[in-house]
């Protein structure tokens, strides 16, 4: 067995390295609509590479803007990224060439706004093409997501709002899974969960 990569045991912010990956498409059904028609939903998951933390996001199109304004989602509620780490989907690609255009329009007028986006710049990498054993910890993250999803809802469609509930659900059920005993002792039982961090 090799090494794990070193953003996974070096000690970090949570979130500071992080890798993302879609689940998907679910199909819902929106409120106030005449014929029973389905809609496309995709789950993002943001996975902590350090503290194997989760964050879950939805967008209704797998297109680089919906992608983006999620990772502004994300960026706001979770902190800004070191590093992201992706698969080679069309979806990731696109959203790292419209950032690096949008970054490199800025970066060259201002001195000392180009200084302040060179120190906060964000590095994103993917893996290589069709080697998904790269990406281990997510698609573990989107089995657990997939797997407590479908004992939840089963065949079941979903309004918007239950699918949000339930994604929100199933966010604090898989940050409270124990890594590590804290102390010791036969007798205490405190673990170390993703969500203490």
């Amino acid at each position: 067995m090799g090494n794990l990569q070193t953003d996974r045991v070096t000690p970090n912010h949570v979130f500071n390295v992080t890798d993302i990956e879609f689940a998907g498409p679910f199909f819902l059904k929106f409120k106030n609509q005449r014929k029973f028609m389905l809609n496309k939903v995709y789950v993002v998951i943001y996975v902590c590479l350090c503290t194997k933390t989760l964050h879950l996001d939805f967008v209704t199109d797998q297109a680089s803007d919906c992608f983006i304004a999620s990772l502004k989602r994300f960026f706001g509620r979770r902190g800004k990224c070191a590093k992201i780490l992706t698969d080679n989907s069309k979806t990731f690609i696109g959203a790292d060439k419209e950032i690096k255009i949008l970054y490199n329009h800025v970066n060259s007028p201002d001195q000392c706004l180009s200084e302040f986006l060179t120190s906060e710049s964000i590095e994103w990498k993917c893996i290589p093409p069709k080697s998904p054993n790269f990406g281990a910890i997510w698609e573990a993250r989107v089995k657990s997501f997939k797997f407590h999803l479908k004992r939840v809802i089963g065949g079941q469609k979903l309004t918007l709002e239950e699918f949000i509930t339930i994604l929100t659900e199933i966010d604090g059920v898989l940050n409270s899974r124990p890594l590590t005993p804290l102390s010791p002792e036969f007798d205490d039982f405190e673990t170390l969960s993703p969500g203490i961090f």
